[in-house]
């Protein structure tokens, strides 16, 4: 409907002027106005007399307006208007600040709905500012589901609630449904028009949940079909890179690994090398827990480019762990005739364009580097794999750059966040998943202990123990400095505390964000080798970091920090032959926070642990949708709506069997069409 398009200016009631302030809440088509769904809704019950009103309670009346009102002015620039309201029972008086303009609003003697808050001051029943409207019984006589707008200054409930109203008027319920009726006769989904109307407008409880479930599949239910519509894209695109590489060398390389692969690293990596053989570009996420060996896998995958005559990058998040994979890959591949260079910002600019200019030559044959590789001086001869390590860390706009460096290279998603399987396929709908559900064998799990404040110096103690044991301790604060906002430890302060107190006998370091590279790697390799006992440190440690010595992991205020978090800082502890410790200090002030706590000294599993933090937080915090190039959701909240996801997952798996069939053309239309440009985006991962 062309109408859906228009400027809301032009409906009634609106003009330039409301139009220019409902553009600040993203509603400037009326078709937005539509879109625009309550983020609440007020019960308002039966009609009550007078006479039976509670105290504290909000409430509707039916009553009249009895002799004039009273105006009065306390002082300058206040105006109180006080009018008595009667009804066969009794009266109540209605009270307006700075609404001058209601003591001419109301006709004496005639019936009009007033709902309000009732209180009682100054020996009388009152309501302060309440709603009066003029009486009509299809309007007032039935208890209502009224919609709660968030809104913002210069626009009230009553002008959006007259604008939506105005818009469902004017579409008449002829707004089309992209949905196919057996889509919605099997998923027993509402139809669109009553979805609409219902969502804003609901005569029941019942009508409301049907109507939210119903525009909620639609939601998940259209991006699912968009992404797995690209998934089917890439797995019919034939023009990808086929790579062919002697199986002899390959399997020796394997074989001379210092350790052997688990069953599922095995799996995964049969996966991957399927993919590089299948002549269509790879579009794989390998998910696995901290520690589950990740990077070997894709150390192989870019050995096997390095046979099959192509160069290979890998992009992480931080130069401390760009470090520590440049030197492990240089030990790894020592003997088998692979140059490997590291390019990373702090880098001299000699070292820099020597380089570029080898790797644009060919010469280097894997390049391990940050987010630098990805700038526009940088240039393969022949790309042919991309990985990305703690791919949630790059936005969608770098993961493209990095991949308009080759003719549709290979790409492979490295996570060691785990993401619930269901939520996976939203974030990742356009990847192959593989995941790496298995430890290494003789992996201690490490325990866990919560612990108030009050039991620091306990904490002190031990972390003295394992240090005369020889090991080594990690302690996390979640600031860098001190700040009058928050109140929490900050690993400034914190060092500068225990370098003169308790832990003043032994070496300490500090390691923050706000250091310099070269500052940060110094630290780091103090800490590697021994030379730091305790390094005091922000996150910046979070991602990557290898120090199979350091047995102990202490983590102040850790209620702020989510499970995922948490998890990951918890994962760089517990990677040697000795049994590892992680001490969470923190006194809970809520439920959540001591449920977040119970569930990490629980449990070990990754999976487990994202489920809850799901549960708990939603996911939002979970990795910043916006970061994915995914759509915001306007209805859908997750995890409330898991059900409904698996159900519209269903649905899209259904159609995409066969989207060729009659029925489901003008959806897959649509679907091009509604998602086209962000889809775009999102495919370039």
């Amino acid at each position: 409907m062309d109408f859906l398009k228009e400027s809301v200016q032009y409906v009634k009631g609106i003009g330039p002027k409301k139009a220019r302030i409902l553009k600040k809440i993203g509603i400037e088509k009326v078709e937005d106005a539509l879109l625009y769904f309550p983020r609440d809704y007020e019960q308002w019950q039966k009609l009550k007399s007078i006479s039976a009103l509670a105290v504290g309670e909000e409430a509707s009346i039916l009553a009249s307006f009895h002799q004039k009102p009273s105006i009065l002015q306390p002082r300058a620039g206040m105006t109180i208007v006080k009018w008595n309201a009667k009804d066969a029972s009794g009266k109540i008086e209605c009270v307006w600040y700075n609404q001058p303009f209601r003591a001419r609003a109301y006709v004496p003697g005639k019936l009009y709905f007033i709902r309000g808050k009732v209180e009682y001051r100054f020996g009388t029943l009152q309501m302060q500012n309440p709603l009066v409207e003029e009486y009509t019984p299809e309007k007032h006589d039935e208890p209502r589901i009224v919609p709660i707008y968030p809104l913002t200054e210069g626009i009230t409930q009553k002008d959006i609630q007259k604008l939506i109203m105005e818009v469902l008027n004017k579409v008449n319920n002829q707004i089309k449904d992209e949905i196919p009726l057996s889509i919605r006769q099997q998923f027993k989904l509402a139809e669109k028009n009553y979805a609409l109307y219902q969502i804003h407008f609901p005569k029941s409880t019942l009508d409301l949940e049907e109507a939210r479930r119903r525009l909620v599949f639609e939601e998940l239910f259209f991006l699912q079909l968009a992404l797995w519509k690209i998934h089917l894209q890439n797995q019919k695109q034939n023009h990808g890179i086929l790579f062919a590489w002697p199986k002899e060398k390959l399997d020796e390389f394997i074989q001379r690994l210092p350790f052997q692969l688990t069953e599922a690293q095995g799996r995964v990596l049969k996966e991957i090398l399927e993919d590089l053989q299948s002549g269509r570009p790879m579009n794989r996420l390998v998910q696995g827990d901290v520690g589950s060996g990740k990077t070997i896998l894709a150390a192989i995958a870019l050995y096997c480019a390095h046979l099959s005559g192509y160069q290979g990058v890998m992009m992480v998040p931080t130069e401390i762990l760009a470090e520590q994979h440049y030197k492990s890959f240089i030990d790894l591949f020592a003997n088998w005739g692979v140059r490997i260079e590291c390019l990373t910002g702090s880098m001299k600019k000699s070292e820099k364009e020597k380089i570029k200019e080898d790797l644009s030559s060919g010469a280097v044959d894997i390049l391990i580097g940050t987010h630098t590789v990805i700038q526009e001086d940088v240039s393969f001869q022949n790309l042919g794999l991309v990985v990305t390590d703690e791919q949630h860390r790059f936005g969608v706009r770098q993961r493209a750059l990095l991949k308009e460096k080759g003719k549709d290279p290979h790409i492979l998603v490295m996570s060691a966040t785990p993401i619930p399987r269901t939520l996976a396929l939203i974030f990742y709908g356009d990847l192959d998943i593989s995941i790496v559900d298995q430890l290494p064998p003789g992996r201690k799990p490490v325990k866990t202990y919560h612990v108030p404040t009050s039991m620091r110096n306990r904490v002190y103690d031990f972390i003295q123990r394992q240090v005369k044991e020889g090991r080594q301790v990690y302690m996390v604060c979640p600031l860098v400095e001190e700040s009058e906002k928050v109140d929490s430890q900050s690993a400034v302060e914190l060092f500068q505390e225990l370098s003169e107190g308790p832990l003043a006998h032994l070496r300490l370091g500090l390691l923050h964000g706000k250091m310099k590279a070269a500052e940060k790697e110094a630290v780091m390799q103090d800490f590697v080798s021994g030379k730091v006992q305790v390094l005091v440190s922000t996150t910046v440690i979070e991602v990557g970091v290898n120090v199979p010595n350091a047995t102990l992991m202490v983590i102040e205020n850790a209620e702020r920090f989510g499970l995922a978090q948490l998890h990951q800082l918890r994962g760089r502890v517990g990677r040697g032959p000795h049994q590892s410790y992680c001490i969470l200090i923190s006194d809970p002030k809520n439920q959540e926070t001591k449920e977040r706590m119970q569930i990490m000294v629980q449990s070990n599993d990754g999976f487990v642990i994202s489920e809850k933090d799901l549960e708990l937080r939603g996911p939002g915090d979970f990795l910043g949708v916006r970061q994915h190039g995914i759509p915001e959701f306007k209805i859908a909240k997750l995890p409330r709506d898991l059900p409904v996801l698996k159900l519209a997952q269903a649905a899209a798996k259904k159609v995409l069997q066969d989207p060729n069939r009659e029925e489901y053309q003008a959806l897959m239309e649509f679907i091009t069409r509604q998602f086209g440009e962000k889809l775009g985006q999102i495919a370039m991962n």
